[in-house]
């Protein structure tokens, strides 16, 4: 009887659900293989109750581009299962069975795919359609949907959720790399990180573990990459989990998240089937049972994504391998933009351990170009390569790598064959060959001490030896470390003396730095020369708008321009982003009193140039950065100031350490910080984030103290040098000066330095000098003769003689002067008007009111003047804005309209009273006006502002006491009154007798006490008194006089107690803030005073008419514009700006020097400098001992060894004996020699001396071009046919080609090769040999070279030599003025060079001939069929430099390539046949590229041709 059906069930892809018995659950667990399931034995509810729309897009998406695989016929093998007849035991608790079911379950039948009967579909054990026929994987495995995707959960290890999918073994890589980018939503990875080695769990020591785990995850953490591993929870897979898992434990931080993606076998996967759901599991439940896993394995939990790689098959490991090599591939030709950074995704394979198949997997990716990183001292195979990584590759032998093997694998020596060994040996020597592919960790040596830094100088080192085109290749190398943001790596390794930096090749990389927003590289290219005046055109300064951080408060109000802009012009679309846009956002910032940055453009002027997408890339399209420079480069249009600039985009997006850079460049420092400041502080004021609020108000602080430090610097040089730099007008920042921007931002602190307040003390005497007493001033204002005495000092030399004319104007142009006799005149005005409105107010006005509105008139006309006055062009609203902004000017023009009115009143003989009463309350407000004149005090000037402040203070707490008076006053109303219908009376039941009662006026009658009916109308019809309160008969008050007791007393404890005594804190409060910053306020607001009275005309009201008249004309008849005085507004000569400006850049290098000595002082960073010094001092010690303890483990594993062989030789010994003889000396073991040899250690400058090799190389290599054929394995020193090679059985290789009639036979036959005529002329085709007679063996050549690995003929067409002919031509560089370009004293080159559409690389351009022909095809591609005869007496008249054997890898060990190199050199530049060549080229096929390239050892052709350019520049004595 079968158990009850499960509990839950997963939807199928239909829309009916089934359910299954539980023993199918039970069986497929862990070879779960039915793709109708439906079911998940995850324990979790059905995902279908979700309504989220990414997984529904998920589910639907997943199953129709990714599948799986399924045996669709069933073939029994031989073997039983995976592990054979299980114990029972173990059965039940692998599968959670009955013990009933555990013998039948262990006598299943298995088919060849590995899976039993019962986890096929019913069609794959019925199939007639392969019966009969032998098991075939090929044939026999199907794709079909995909039935495992989603989420992945470990039970019992936390919350973690991660992604997983099962996918085919031939999936696409595209459809992978989608899935992951575009459903997982993985950000593309800058670097990708394959990390291999070996798949059981081993032995690391702690500290190589330690350094491992966290040089991987640093790498991998700065970089954003992608780490890939085998995802089982063991080996190496095991080690990068748990780095994993240490860092997400200590990082709080969820953008630090390490992507980890663990690519493995599905058919090796235990627990499997709760990862099957057909419709996607949200999540899976996976259990990791470690313990019955058996010859399976378990998933890391500490990986975040995984891509199980199905092939229809049952418990065979490496069915990933190929699918994760081409998806590597695949995501490593991938080009990443971002931050205008643009590049093609570099990979690097990391080794730990490893057996044979970490070794293939280290030989492909060398293979292919992959750097790799060995980790010395993880054992086996790393170690291997580890040991003979520095040897010279003749040195690595055969007997070698065995010595290394029975050390290394001693628990698996005995499988190794001798084939095995040799291949070993050939790849391995491959490897090493390839020295700037790899690079070997190891711990303590060679200035390593991190695997972070090694994982990158591998990469740095492979591109370094990477053939570009010239500076390609360390352009490459510069994106790589600016998309990594590793500053150091830059430093150590690219920025060197083997690569001389030209600023303008930074240029790009120096805008994708400020836009990623990497100040330390920003530094570092300043540092190596960029200049920002180059680097900022107008071009460069749009394109960094346009890629402005989307989230800054700043672009979205640029884009509500660009908006705004599109609303009024009918545009279909928003404009792009152009500079005078900025200016516009830019002058919102600064205030109305900068003038535009940016003009906007006419319609006629492009200051930019069409661009499609402007990122930095070399082979995409759009224009990049750098084509962008190129293209400017006729016609840059540099903007006024680029350090100002750069330094308003880095501000104005809060990026403090780019603006610090950019600001410390500056020259106009002071001007730029205070502007910073302004800008800092009102985009505070609409951030809506507190933090992001308070960060800019910080660093809008730090800019003021960085204004007032370099200012300080300026005044204790030379004060007159330091004032004139604050009313300087700065072109570069809107026509402004430095001390408007600082009023602006209210930067009280700068404007109450003091040297600033001493300018603005000497401006407010004037010409006077300071010194004079005020009283001094006072006595020539009422005795003028004294001016003309020397009662009164003035500054200038000049008017101290006596001048009757000049010494008057200046001592009553004074502003001091002026203020006083302005105050003498609004003392008068209040005193006459006191008296008109006390004493002589008549109903027909007196001369003396007359006087009044005369007066009032004068008064009038100056504020008028004070509202037209614009020197600086502002515009009557503007001017407006600014003069309603004043509080003393709104006051101003309240009393004056009062004023007005009353006036208006006083006219009307019925109105007479009303004016007189409005002709009073303006007489306050006038008097108030005081308090304006008063704050020039230093005395009453700080309270005045104390008492504003106060009034804000009583302002909030009336709203406070309203509530207790409001509350207390009705209650007490509807208490003792019933139905007062008289308004007056309620207001003052309610508020006004409330509010007397605060200050102990108590109501008499509240209390029924002191109740006496003659003081109130008991009717309420009395309008002088108030209506009786509620009584008897008696007339006695019948309202409860306890209640209206208890709420007075509540009433006066909460009023006269809690709030007047809060009122009195918040004073104090008050009192206490303000007194703190009262200085500095008053000396701030002491400005607006000085600069009203230093503008104002100098005569008093009503005097000041005739000023007013004389301005009229001015203005208004002769059209005269507003002149600011220079005091307070100076523009300089450009000559004296310069050195003004360079002054001041002079003492601000001398305050950031300041700066960093005193930061350098401070105790706190001392205490950081020792720890720091402390850390490293251990860390050397620790690297000492590391070395001592490595050198002393390498001569303990000598003496093992020669102890090991000690013993061996005296068992033979004792053998010996025994069987009555010494034995033969054949048999003897040889003692072992010491290791010390071994113990020589290369430094980090040291490599070991690499000879030319002797044999060929590319025509060894494993796998042959073009085809899936694979080379028998021949090491070096096996390669002569003179030496004895036992094993060596090279497979037969002829590739098939279309002109059959042109070739030599495919096969090996007799019949066909003996026709075949070797060392001779064989009709058309020549098969001597450059180098003489060669073997024949079988009636086929024996390459002369020696072994390659392959017999037959390959892809060549003959047997024997193959002729081949490349034409190599050359012509000098020449520099601008027709001169030959030099590099180190010797000409340089330049070559001609072709490259065929279906190629990478570049050639020259030559290649193999037809018999009977001169020319090569490949050469006549690229020539017109007129210029071939005339090319071919070229080649006669040439140079021969090259005439033998070519290492390629077509070459077998039948047939080969050889080939003659001549040199066609053009020496002068007008050369009539070099011209005629030039014309020729590309006439004919269009496809091939043809280029004239400059002669570097960097070139990128191939290996042999660059050999025979190698050639070519010695001959002619060139560079190379």
């Amino acid at each position: 009887m079968l158990p009850p059906e499960p509990n839950g069930v997963c939807p199928d892809e239909g829309d009916s659900y089934i359910v299954h018995p539980k023993i199918c659950d039970l069986e497929m667990v862990p070879n779960l293989r039915r793709s109708n399931s439906g079911f998940c034995k995850s324990k979790r509810k059905a995902h279908f109750a979700t309504g989220n729309n990414e997984k529904e897009n998920l589910s639907s998406w997943i199953p129709e581009n990714i599948k799986k695989k399924e045996c669709v016929y069933f073939v029994e093998s031989s073997q039983m299962s995976d592990t054979g007849q299980w114990p029972m035991s173990k059965l039940g608790r692998r599968f959670n069975l009955p013990r009933g079911w555990c013998w039948a379950f262990s006598k299943r039948v298995m088919c060849e795919c590995g899976y039993p009967r019962e986890q096929h579909l019913e069609e794959a054990t019925k199939s007639s359609v392969f019966l009969g026929k032998e098991w075939d994987p090929k044939r026999h495995i199907q794709e079909m949907p995909t039935d495992a995707f989603g989420d992945i959960s470990f039970a019992g290890l936390g919350p973690k959720v991660g992604k997983y999918v099962r996918v085919s073994a031939d999936t696409p890589p595209c459809v992978i790399y989608q899935l992951m980018t575009q459903h997982w939503g993985l950000d593309v990875p800058n670097l990708l990180i394959s990390v291999t080695g070996g798949a059981k769990n081993f032995n690391m020591m702690p500290r190589l573990k330690n350094i491992f785990r966290r040089g991987l995850v640093k790498v991998a953490q700065t970089t954003g990459a992608w780490i890939i591993t085998g995802g089982s929870h063991a080996g190496v897979m095991k080690q990068v989990g748990e780095a994993v898992r240490d860092f997400s434990m200590s990082s709080s931080c969820k953008e630090g998240e390490i992507v980890t993606i663990g690519i493995a076998t599905w058919g090796t996967v235990y627990n499997r089937g709760s990862l099957i759901c057909p419709m996607g599991g949200f999540p899976a439940e996976y259990v990791l049972d470690e313990e019955s896993q058996g010859n399976l394995s378990c998933l890391d939990s500490n990986h975040s994504h995984f891509i199980l790689v199905d092939d229809g098959t049952h418990g065979r490991y490496g069915v990933e391998i190929s699918l994760r090599t081409r998806l590597e591939k695949f995501i490593s030709e991938q080009t990443k933009v971002k931050e205008g950074v643009a590049i093609k995704i570099p990979i690097v394979c990391v080794v730990l351990e490893g057996g044979p198949g970490t070794l293939d997997t280290i030989y492909n990716a060398i293979t292919n170009g992959t750097p790799c990183v060995i980790v010395e001292g993880s054992g086996r195979v790393a170690d291997v390569i580890a040991q003979v990584a520095n040897q010279p590759v003749p040195e690595i032998t055969i007997s070698l790598i065995q010595k290394k093997l029975s050390i290394l694998f001693r628990d698996t020596y005995e499988l190794f064959t001798e084939g095995k060994i040799v291949e070993w040996t050939k790849k391995i020597q491959d490897i090493v060959r390839s020295r700037q592919l790899l690079t070997i960790f190891r711990e303590g040596k060679d200035g390593q001490q991190d695997v972070d830094v090694a994982i990158l100088q591998a990469l740095l080192k492979a591109s370094r030896n990477r053939d570009h085109f010239g500076h390609e290749n360390w352009d490459h190398q510069l994106k790589l470390a600016v998309a990594w943001n590793r500053v150091d790596i830059a430093r150590s390794e690219i920025f060197t003396d083997d690569h001389e930096w030209k600023p303008a090749d930074l240029h790009p990389v120096m805008a994708a730095a400020l836009i990623a927003n990497k100040p330390d590289f920003v530094k570092l290219f300043l540092e190596q020369g960029v200049r920002l005046k180059e680097f900022v055109t107008w071009d460069t300064l749009i394109y960094l708008y346009e890629n402005m951080a989307p989230s800054s408060l700043f672009h979205s109000k640029l884009q509500k321009v660009l908006v705004e802009e599109k609303e009024r012009s009918a545009f279909s679309k928003v404009p792009g982003i152009q500079l005078h846009h900025v200016s516009q956002v830019l002058r919102e910032l600064l205030g109305d009193s900068t003038q535009l940055l940016y003009p906007k453009p006419k319609h006629a002027e492009r200051h930019r140039l069409s661009i499609a997408v402007p990122h930095i890339k070399l082979n995409v399209q759009g224009v990049s950065l750098r084509s962008l420079y190129k293209r400017s480069a006729g016609r840059v249009t540099f903007t006024m100031d680029p350090v100002r600039d750069l330094l308003i985009w880095a501000i104005v997006q809060s990026r403090k350490e780019l603006a610090e850079i950019i600001w410390a460049q500056s020259q106009d420092c002071i001007a730029g910080a205070l502007a910073c400041s302004k800008i800092l502080k009102e985009l505070s004021k609409e951030e809506a984030d507190t933090d992001s609020m308070e960060e800019m108000l910080t660093l809008a602080e730090e800019y003021e103290h960085r204004a007032i430090g370099v200012f300080t610097e300026c005044y204790r040089k030379d004060e007159e040098r330091a004032q004139k730099l604050l009313i300087r007008v700065s072109e570069a920042w809107g026509k402004t000066t430095c001390l408007q921007l600082a009023l602006e931002a209210k930067n009280m602190n700068f404007v109450s330095h003091g040297g600033i307040q001493a300018f603005l003390t000497k401006v407010w005497w004037g010409k006077l000098c300071v010194d004079n007493g005020l009283w001094r001033v006072i006595l020539c204002m009422v005795f003028f003769p004294l001016i003309y005495t020397s009662f009164v000092t003035f500054r200038e030399k000049r008017l101290q003689p006596m001048s009757c004319l000049t010494r008057t104007r200046a001592f009553f142009t004074a502003p001091v002067v002026i203020f006083h006799l302005n105050i003498l005149s609004y003392f008068s005005f209040l005193w006459l008007f006191a008296y008109v409105l006390m004493i002589d107010f008549q109903v027909t006005p007196s001369w003396r009111e007359y006087v009044i509105y005369f007066w009032l008139f004068s008064l009038v006309c100056e504020e008028t003047r004070q509202l037209f006055y614009d020197p600086d062009g502002f515009g009557l609203l503007k001017m407006a804005s600014l003069y309603f902004s004043d509080f003393w000017n709104k006051l101003d023009v309240c009393a004056i309209l009062i004023f007005i009115a009353g006036l208006t009143c006083r006219w009307i003989p019925a109105t007479l009273y009303p004016g007189r009463i409005i002709l009073s309350l303006a007489f306050i407000i006038f008097c108030l006006r005081l308090m304006h004149i008063f704050t020039v005090s230093k005395t009453l000037g700080p309270k005045i502002i104390i008492v504003k402040r106060m009034m804000k203070d009583v302002f909030f707490f009336l709203f406070l006491l309203a509530v207790w008076v409001v509350s207390f006053g009705v209650a007490k109303q509807a208490i003792l009154i019933h139905n007062e219908d008289r308004v007056d009376w309620i207001f003052r039941g309610v508020v006004y007798h409330s509010y007397l009662t605060i200050f102990g006026q108590i109501p008499s009658y509240i209390d029924g006490v002191n109740f006496n009916l003659d003081q109130c109308s008991p009717n309420g019809t009395d309008p002088y008194k108030p209506k009786c309160p509620e009584s008897n008969k008696d007339k006695r008050p019948v309202f409860p006089e306890w209640l209206t007791v208890i709420l007075l007393c509540l009433y006066l404890l909460f009023t006269n107690i809690l709030l007047l005594n809060l009122l009195i804190a918040m004073f104090n409060y008050t009192f206490q803030q303000v007194q703190e910053h009262t200085d500095q306020i008053w000396k701030f607001q002491r400005h607006d005073l000085i600069e009203e009275y230093h503008g104002r005309p100098a005569a008093p009201p009503p005097f000041i008419l005739f000023n007013h008249l004389q301005l009229f004309v001015k203005r208004v008849l002769l059209r005269q514009p507003a002149k600011r005085h220079k005091q307070l507004k100076e523009k300089l000569e450009k000559n004296e700006e310069a050195a003004l400006l360079s002054w001041e850049t002079y003492l601000k290098e001398n305050y950031l020097q300041h700066q960093q000595c005193q930061e350098k002082q401070n105790m706190e960073q001392k205490i950081r400098d020792v720890a720091q010094r402390v850390d490293v001092l251990v860390e050397l010690l620790d690297l000492d001992r590391v070395k001592s303890t490595g050198l002393v483990e390498q001569r303990l594993t000598g003496l093992e060894e020669q102890m090991s062989q000690t013993a061996k030789t005296l068992a033979w010994i004792v053998r010996a004996l025994r069987g009555n003889g010494f034995g033969s000396e054949e048999d003897a073991p040889t003692m072992v020699p010491s290791k010390a040899p071994e113990l020589k250690e290369y430094g980090s400058e040291e490599k070991p001396e690499e000879t030319t090799a002797p044999y060929h190389v590319s025509a060894r290599n494993l796998l042959y071009p073009s085809s899936s054929t694979v080379r028998f394995p021949v090491p070096d020193e096996k390669v002569p046919w003179e030496v004895a090679f036992q094993i060596y059985d090279p497979p037969f290789y002829t590739a098939d080609r279309k002109e059959v009639a042109a070739c030599d036979p495919l096969r090996d036959s007799l019949e066909s090769l003996s026709k075949i005529n070797y060392n001779a002329m064989d009709g058309l085709i020549n098969r001597q040999s450059f180098h003489g007679m060669y073997a024949v063996q079988n009636r086929l050549p024996l390459n002369p070279m020696g072994r390659t690995g392959l017999r037959g003929r390959g892809s060549l067409r003959f047997f024997g030599p193959n002729r081949a002919l490349h034409p190599i031509v050359t012509r000098w560089r020449r520099n601008m003025d027709g001169s030959i370009y030099r590099k180190s004293l010797k000409k340089m080159l330049e070559v001609l060079v072709v490259k065929s559409p279906v190629s990478d690389h570049w050639a020259l351009p030559g290649g193999s001939l037809e018999p009977g022909e001169s020319l090569p095809l490949k050469l006549k591609r690229v020539l017109r069929r007129e210029f071939w005869p005339q090319f071919q007496n070229l080649l006669n008249q040439g140079a021969e430099v090259y005439k033998g054997y070519v290492d390629d890898p077509r070459n077998t060990d039948n047939a080969w390539i050889e080939t003659v190199a001549i040199n066609l050199h053009f020496e002068d530049q007008n050369d009539v046949q070099m011209k005629q060549l030039n014309s020729f080229l590309q006439g004919r096929d269009p496809e091939p590229c043809v280029r004239w390239q400059l002669v570097d050892k960097r070139i990128p052709l191939y290996a042999n041709h660059k050999e025979l350019l190698q050639k070519v520049t010695a001959l002619l004595g060139a560079y190379y």
